[in-house]
C-alpha cells in the first residue's frame, strides 16, 4: 500500500502520454494505489520515465474481449479511472463511462483530452501549444516579437493533468458522500483559460495591454525580468512592492533618480536597460552574495543540472535519485502522512498477476487471460 494522505485511493489509469501519466504519478506519490493498463508487448520501465514512477504495470491487449471484461472488473472496485485518448476511443473499445457507471455507479471517470469531449476541435489532434493558444495564455507569453512556448507546463502539467487530479479527488469525496459517481471532462484548453484567471482579470480593469513584455509580469517591467550576468549566467528579479524595489536599488547601488518612476510603464524599456548594464557588471554568483535570501525578490537562475544543488533545495529535500535518475520529491508536503515515491517505473506487464490478484481477481482467472492471450 503507498504512504500518504491518499493511501487506501484505488485508481486505475490506462496509459497514455503527457498529461495522464504525470496525473497519475501526483496520485501515487501522495499514497494511491494506482494500476496502469498498458498496451501488451509496449515499451516501458527506464528509469528516465519519471512520469511512470510509483505505480503497477498490468499489460492487455485491449481488442480482446477478455481483456475489456478484465478492465470493466478492475473498474467495479477502483474509486477513480482516467484515460486520455481521443473522445470516443474508450466507447468503441466498450469500456466508456456509461458502460463502466453501470457497474460501479460510484466511479469517478476522469477523461483528459486537449480540446475536451464537446466542441468544434474535440476530435482533431493537437499538442499543448495548441491548447494554450486558444485560451490567451500562448499570446501573454514571450518576446515583443513572438510568443513563446513556455514548456508543457501550461497545458499538459498546470492545466491538463493538475485539474484531471483535482477533478477526480473532488468526484471521489462527492461520490463518498452520496454514492454517485461521475464523469470528470478534463481539457487542457480549459484549464489553462483558468489558469488566465487573474490576467482576464488585469485586461478588465486596464491593467494588462496585449503587446507582450509590456506589463507587470510579462517581462514589460525593469523590476519583474531576468537579466545576463558577467559570466552569461542568469538572474531573475521579481521587486514588485515598494520596499523590496527600494531594497533592489540599494543592493545594485543605483541612485539614479530616474528609477524613482517605478510604475511609469513609459520609462520601463529605458531603465530595464540601464538595469541591465548594472547587473551585467558582476557575475551571477557575485549577485548570489549579494541578495540571495534578502527581500529583493531575487534567485538565480538554474538550469536542471544545477537546480538539484541550490542549497534551499537540498535543505528541503526537493530532489531525490530514483534508480540512478534525480528527480522532483513528491510535493506537497503533508505534516502527518507524507508522501514517498512508491517504486522505479515499472517494466509494461510487471504487475499482471500481482496487481490482478490485490483487486480482486483469483489465479484461475489470472491464469485464463494468460491463455486466452489477453494479457
Amino acid at each position: 500500500m503507498g504512504q500518504g494522505p491518499l493511501s487506501g485511493l484505488k485508481v486505475l489509469e490506462f496509459a497514455g502520454i503527457g498529461p495522464g501519466p504525470f496525473c497519475g504519478m501526483l496520485l501515487s506519490d501522495l499514497g494511491a494505489d494506482v494500476v496502469r493498463i498498458d498496451r501488451k508487448g509496449a515499451a516501458g520501465g527506464r528509469p528516465s520515465d519519471v512520469t511512470a514512477r510509483g505505480r503497477r504495470s498490468v499489460a492487455m491487449d485491449l481488442k480482446s474481449p477478455a481483456s475489456v471484461e478484465a478492465c470493466l472488473k478492475l473498474m467495479e472496485t477502483a474509486d477513480a479511472v482516467f484515460e486520455g485518448f481521443r473522445p470516443g476511443v474508450m466507447e468503441r473499445l466498450g469500456l466508456g463511462p456509461e458502460v463502466a457507471l453501470a457497474r460501479n455507479p460510484a466511479l469517478v471517470y476522469g477523461r483528459m483530452t486537449g480540446w475536451g469531449q464537446t466542441g468544434p476541435f474535440a476530435k482533431a489532434a493537437g499538442h499543448d501549444m495548441n491548447y494554450i493558444a486558444i485560451s490567451g495564455a500562448l499570446h501573454a507569453i514571450g518576446m515583443e516579437d513572438k510568443p513563446v512556448p513556455p514548456l508543457n507546463l501550461v497545458g499538459d502539467f498546470g492545466g491538463g493533468a493538475l485539474y484531471l487530479a483535482f477533478g477526480l479527488l473532488a468526484g471521489v469525496i462527492h461520490a463518498r458522500a452520496t454514492g454517485q459517481g461521475q464523469v470528470i471532462d478534463c481539457a487542457m484548453s480549459d484549464g489553462a483559460a483558468s489558469l488566465m484567471a487573474m490576467f482576464y482579470g488585469f485586461k478588465a480593469s486596464g491593467m494588462w495591454v496585449k503587446d507582450r513584455r509590456s506589463n507587470l509580469l510579462d517581462g514589460g517591467a525593469h523590476f519583474y525580468d531576468t537579466y545576463r550576468c558577467a559570466d552569461g549566467r542568469w538572474i531573475s528579479i521579481a521587486s514588485i512592492e515598494p520596499q523590496f524595489y527600494a531594497l533592489l536599488l540599494e543592493k545594485t547601488g543605483i541612485s539614479d533618480p530616474g528609477f524613482k518612476a517605478q510604475m511609469d510603464r513609459s520609462q520601463w524599456p529605458a531603465l530595464r536597460e540601464r538595469l541591465a548594464a548594472v547587473i551585467a557588471l558582476k557575475t551571477r554568483d557575485d549577485w548570489c552574495a549579494i541578495m540571495d535570501a534578502s527581500d529583493v525578490c531575487f534567485a538565480p537562475v538554474l538550469t536542471l543540472d544545477e537546480a538539484p544543488g541550490h542549497p534551499h533545495n537540498v535543505a528541503r529535500e526537493t530532489f531525490i535519485e530514483l534508480a540512478g535518475v534525480v528527480q522532483p520529491a513528491p510535493a506537497p508536503r503533508f505534516s502527518v502522512t507524507a508522501g514517498a515515491v512508491a517504486g522505479p517505473p515499472p517494466a509494461v506487464g510487471a504487475d499482471n498477476v500481482a496487481a490482478l490478484g490485490d483487486w480482486g481477481f483469483s489465479l484461475d482467472e489470472i491464469e485464463s487471460l494468460k491463455a486466452a492471450g489477453a494479457l
